[in-house]
């Protein structure tokens, strides 16, 4: 139950002033439809409204003058602008007005009445002039006239300046609710009330007080990861406490180690014995297994599906799309079956009688690894005893999705695997509610890449070089960037280097992108994968985390474009195999320091924790780590990187209040339930979020 302090802020958009049948959805489509969405919406920058006179009026600048009307000129035609001449003792000033306006402007603000005008300096020849100003009022209402005003998201059809009139009155009607921070903390950090914080959002009074780091944006988004750490600290209490059949190592696991071609890694072992742990445990694992691409994590799922087949239970992994879920089960499948654990493929291809042979085997037992896609979870997939469910790239699918699979067993164990190094300033945003194991090594027999910058001006050398290399059996990667807001301008790119390539390289080249067909991207991955094609050309959008031990080359086009991390993931794609293996990033000069510092690092090291860890600090804001598309959670306030101090701070805060007060019973825990609710993030608000 939502707490009744909260009513007016939980209340449809509808009951704002002014938000009728036509406003409602362009405002919930801005905002979302509660009064609560409305009055947290930020504005996205601010207004320096200077005082100035016409003599001193800057060009481009936002201004505010105090003149006389003088004059009205009408215009010679319907296509032409009202012009009104005014004078403030220093020169004239032109006001311009299109579309008519002159005979009300006249009426309201006759010649010689003095008056207060705020808006953009333009030069027209001569003339200074302000195009539609912002304000023009008489000059007892300067008051009117904010020297800092915040500016709103706005759509068509509802302006940024009536956004803000609707926004102040949705703050206007939150309540002074019960403080849910700790005192002593409050007070070291300087911060204000909830609500007067809230009011200084929108009210900044100065240009500080629309940064990031002011005290009440701080307080804003230390209250959101408050909520969210307690939230996903609950959830991780409620797994715990649900109790399932403890799993020990056994001799299965032991030899299928000991067959393996090669020695585990110590960061695998490590991995390998949390997960043992948790086993043992008697409790739900929880756990993520973090590690470069090409690190060894499905190695450590396949020895814990060992474990678990070896007590009787059964093991699915599920994997974003076929060909990866084929690739796992390539791994996967040979090294099982030659320890008596039977492995199945179930994917979206699986028809008829031979699919229903696959539902048999597992529903009765007789297989024990079941490796596959979305097919998974679908209704008619029965598991005899599934006990431990691993997901590949977590992220990738819904929370929902996630539950179907689970719920075919009884508390079963979550193992999920990402290739997405998270920098641990940020972890426990995304993984707060997961044990978190690292593979930061690298298996043996791996060859370094040999990384290099070159300019576009040079790409005929790179095509050449790779003409060769394609005729000696090598095959290579080359990605397009995100070039335009335009998905058909950025498939139209593709295929034209697509199509230059087969003129300069051979027949052998494909291309993927995101408007293909599933099945269709499939087959053309599959041929690259099988060694049919010699070049894959692929846009950004598309996941070509296929495993392709032949492919020795990347090319990334435009390299500048990619965030670091994005471009250490498309790196690890080569140099899977013991050939020697090339990354060539070519990029548009003169470089950004910031870009050349990016492909410096890269060159440098192939440590992604580190290479993660740079990324935050070279971009310090926005979405560095294409972290929305890892499961990242979207905020409203707290900024990943702004505030990457107070996520630790919330961790603690959120342990240690549930170490006291589980139940959040006590007066500040009654609070924070008011915070949760606030902002949603109730424990199965988590659950849903992620």
């Amino acid at each position: 139950m939502r707490p009744e302090i909260l009513y007016p802020l939980f209340a449809e958009i509808g009951a704002l002033k002014g938000v009728g049948p036509r406003v409602a959805p362009l405002l919930a489509k801005l905002a979302g439809p509660h009064v609560r969405d409305v009055a947290f919406l930020a504005p996205h920058s601010v207004i320096h409204r200077v005082p100035a006179t016409v003599a001193s009026a800057l060009e481009g600048a936002v201004q505010t003058f105090a003149v006389t009307i003088d004059a009205y000129q009408p215009p010679r035609n319907p296509s032409q602008p009202w012009r009104v001449r005014t004078f403030d003792g220093t020169g004239f000033l032109t006001l311009v007005y299109f579309g008519g306006m002159g005979g009300r402007l006249e009426a309201q603000h006759p010649v010689g009445a003095r008056r207060l005008v705020s808006g953009k300096v333009e030069r027209f020849g001569s003339e200074i002039q302000v195009a539609h100003p912002d304000y023009l009022l008489p000059v007892e209402k300067a008051d009117q006239i904010p020297e800092i005003e915040p500016v709103y998201p706005a759509t068509a059809g509802l302006p940024a300046r009536t956004v803000r009139r609707i926004v102040l009155d949705a703050v206007a009607r939150a309540a002074d609710l019960p403080e849910w921070q700790d005192p002593a903390w409050l007070a070291r950090q300087a911060w204000p009330s909830w609500l007067e914080a809230l009011r200084r959002l929108h009210s900044p009074a100065v240009e500080a007080d629309f940064s990031l780091q002011a005290p009440h944006r701080r307080r804003l988004a230390y209250d959101e990861l408050l909520a969210h750490q307690l939230a996903m600290g609950q959830r991780r209490a409620v797994r715990r406490a649900e109790p399932t059949r403890p799993i020990a190592s056994g001799r299965v696991a032991e030899a299928l180690e000991a067959a393996l071609p090669f020695a585990l890694t110590g960061a695998q072992r490590r991995a390998l014995a949390d997960v043992r742990r948790d086993f043992a445990s008697g409790e739900r694992m929880s756990r993520l297994v973090q590690g470069d691409v090409g690190s060894g994590k499905t190695v450590v799922a396949m020895l814990a599906m060992a474990d678990v087949a070896e007590a009787g239970g059964q093991s699915a992994l599920m994997a974003p799309t076929e060909i990866l879920a084929r690739q796992h089960f390539e791994t996967l499948a040979a090294p099982l079956e030659a320890q008596g654990i039977a492995a199945v493929l179930l994917t979206g291809r699986d028809k008829g009688a031979a699919r229903a042979e696959k539902l048999r085997a597992l529903a009765s037992g007789a297989v024990q690894v079941a490796v596959g896609t979305h097919a998974l979870f679908q209704n008619d997939v029965v598991f005899h005893d599934l006990r431990l469910t691993v997901i590949d790239e977590q992220h990738r699918f819904g929370v929902a999705e996630r539950q179907r699979l689970q719920a075919k067993g009884e508390a079963t164990h979550l193992l999920a695997m990402s290739a997405t190094p998270i920098p641990r300033t940020l972890e426990l945003t995304v993984f707060g509610d997961l044990d978190v194991s690292r593979i930061d090594e690298k298996p043996p027999g791996r060859t370094p890449v040999a990384t290099r910058a070159v300019p576009m001006a040079r790409i005929f050398e790179v095509e050449a070089r790779l003409k060769a290399a394609a005729q000696s059996g090598a095959q290579a990667f080359w990605i397009c960037p995100l070039v335009s807001e335009s998905e058909k301008t950025d498939l139209a790119a593709a295929e034209r280097r697509a199509a230059e390539l087969r003129a300069r390289v051979g027949a052998g080249v494909g291309l993927v992108h995101g408007k293909m067909p599933p099945a269709e991207k499939d087959a053309v991955m599959a041929d690259f994968a099988e060694g049919r094609l010699s070049v894959l050309v692929a846009t950004t959008v598309v996941e070509v985390g296929v495993n392709v031990p032949n492919a020795t080359i990347m090319v990334i086009e435009q390299a500048e474009r990619f965030g670091l991390a994005q471009l250490h993931q498309l790196r690890g794609r080569v140099g899977r195999g013991r050939a020697e293996s090339a990354c060539v990033l070519l990029y548009d000069p003169p470089l950004s320091e910031t870009g050349q510092k990016r492909l410096d690092v890269l060159r440098r090291t192939d440590d992604g924790f580190q290479i993660a860890e740079t990324d935050l600090e070279l971009r310090g804001g926005g979405d560095p780590l294409g972290l929305r598309q890892s499961g990242f959670p979207d905020y409203v306030f707290a900024d990943p990187i702004a505030h990457r101090d107070l996520i630790a701070a919330a961790g603690d805060d959120a342990r240690l209040i549930l170490a006291r007060d589980p139940e959040l019973t006590s007066e500040r825990g009654q609070a924070l339930r008011v915070l949760q609710a606030l902002f949603d993030w109730r424990p199965q608000a988590a659950q849903e979020a992620g």
